[in-house]
């Protein structure tokens, strides 16, 4: 497109481009608002709003509560499983991790005008990125069957399924841009001094990153 053109042709200032970052660094900054207001609202459930409720004449509830997490709220006739870290997520945090590192090694290559370690480093992430979504897709799929672990299972499965999702959207955006970033460094769009387009995306590659890391300590493994 034009911008693309306009990026070849060397049109683009340092002012321009500093409010290119800028606008990136703000898009990522309203990602991470988002996160955060998800896991307040676990962090308000677990630290406080159990225990508080705990402390409640069990009659003003529901019969057999417990102040534990997971709580089981009123109405669900059959339990759930909870999710473990170790199996699959820990699985998806090692995938996540060597996908950091891959996109790192790509950009690397682009700076010392490589284009084959470019070019190589981002199909591995796109490759570990299709891979994450596969494997939580299956766990999706292992959770709901066998663990009866469902949207509707109390406070539990909608704060797991409301941020393993939206993580899980957010990979597929990133690995869709991964690959229009992909197709573009074939086609020789990028030069070790005119690539922020892969900057961009590199850096909300990372965030999600950064985002599964948190979500796996606090919603798997605590």
């Amino acid at each position: 497109g034009v911008v693309v053109r306009e990026s070849e042709g060397d049109k683009y200032n340092k002012q321009v481009d500093t409010s290119f970052r800028w606008g990136m660094s703000w898009f990522i900054f309203s990602e991470v608002m988002f996160f955060a207001a998800f896991f307040g609202a676990l962090f308000y459930m677990r630290v406080l709003s159990v225990p508080w409720l705990g402390d409640m004449e069990h009659k003003i509830l529901w019969p057999n509560f417990t102040a534990e997490w997971p709580v089981v709220g009123p109405g669900l006739e059959t339990r759930f499983t909870p999710m473990t870290a170790w199996g699959i997520p820990a699985l998806n945090t090692l995938i996540l991790l060597s996908s950091g590192a891959t996109v790192t090694w790509a950009h690397w290559g682009l700076r010392k005008n490589n284009r084959s370690q470019l070019i190589i480093g981002l199909f591995l992430t796109v490759a570990l990125g299709a891979t994450f979504l596969g494997l939580q897709i299956y766990e999706y799929a292992h959770a709901y069957s066998e663990l009866n672990l469902k949207l509707t299972s109390g406070a539990y499965g909608s704060t797991f399924y409301m941020l393993t999702g939206f993580h899980g959207f957010h990979v597929t955006i990133g690995t869709i841009m991964l690959i229009v970033i992909l197709f573009r460094s074939m086609a020789g769009h990028f030069s070790a001094h005119h690539h922020f387009a892969f900057e961009a995306v590199s850096w909300y590659w990372h965030f999600v990153d950064v985002v599964w890391l948190f979500l796996f300590v606090v919603v798997y493994w605590l």
